[in-house]
C-alpha cells in the first residue's frame, strides 16, 4: 500500500510512505480543497479511494509537515484493462492509435497538494518519487483538459496528450489523458 523506503528530501514536507487507507478521510480533505469537491462527492470519493488501495501492487505517498498534517498525497498502480477508468478512457485512446499506452503502465490515480502549500514543488516531488519507485516502463494519468498548473507540471515531467476530451460519466468537465515515459523528466 505504501512504497518502501522514505522518499526524497524537501524542504518544505518529508515525503514519504503513508497509510493512504488510515488517513483516508485526512486525504479527502486536501483532495477537496484542492480540487473544490462538496461533501457528496468526498463520500463517494471515499469508497473508491480505499478500493483502488485494496489492490495489492498500490502505492501511496504523502507530504507531511513536521506536525504530522498531510499536506498532499499521490497513489497509484499498474494498469489494468479491466479497472473502470481503463474502460471509460480505452475508446478514446484507440481513436488516437494511443491504445497501447493502458499496457504495462503505472496510473497516477490522484495527485493533490492543500492550495496553502502548492508551487513550492511538493507535487513534483510526489510524482517523481512515486513513479521512480515502480517497474513500468511508463505512467499515465488523467487531467482536467484545460490550461492549469496540474497540466503544466505534468508536461514539464515529459507527460503528453494521449487523448483529449474525454468524458467520464458524473464529471463535469472533459478531461485530457497524458502519458509519459519513466523516468520522468526531472
Amino acid at each position: 500500500m505504501a512504497a518502501p523506503g522514505e522518499g526524497p528530501a524537501h524542504p518544505h514536507a518529508r515525503i514519504g510512505p503513508v497509510d493512504l487507507a488510515a488517513r483516508v478521510d485526512e486525504a479527502l480533505h486536501v483532495q477537496a480543497a484542492a480540487f473544490g469537491l462538496g461533501q457528496d462527492e468526498i463520500a463517494v470519493r471515499r469508497h473508491i479511494v480505499l478500493r483502488h488501495l485494496e489492490h495489492p501492487e498500490a502505492r501511496a505517498l504523502g507530504a507531511l509537515a513536521p506536525d504530522g498534517r498531510l499536506l498532499g498525497f499521490v497513489y497509484g498502480l499498474p494498469n489494468d484493462r479491466v479497472q473502470w477508468w481503463s474502460t471509460v478512457v480505452e475508446p478514446y485512446l484507440r481513436a488516437t492509435g494511443s491504445e497501447g499506452w493502458l499496457d504495462d503502465s503505472f496510473v497516477i490515480t490522484e495527485l493533490h497538494v492543500h492550495p496553502d502549500h502548492q508551487q513550492r514543488g511538493l507535487g513534483r516531488t510526489l510524482i517523481t518519487a512515486i513513479t521512480d519507485a515502480v517497474d513500468q516502463p511508463r505512467s499515465i494519468l488523467s487531467a482536467i483538459d484545460k490550461d492549469s498548473p496540474a497540466r503544466a507540471l505534468y508536461r514539464s515531467l515529459g507527460y503528453r496528450d494521449l487523448a483529449r476530451q474525454v468524458v467520464f460519466p458524473s464529471a463535469s468537465q472533459p478531461y485530457a489523458v497524458m502519458g509519459a515515459p519513466l523516468p520522468l523528466l526531472r
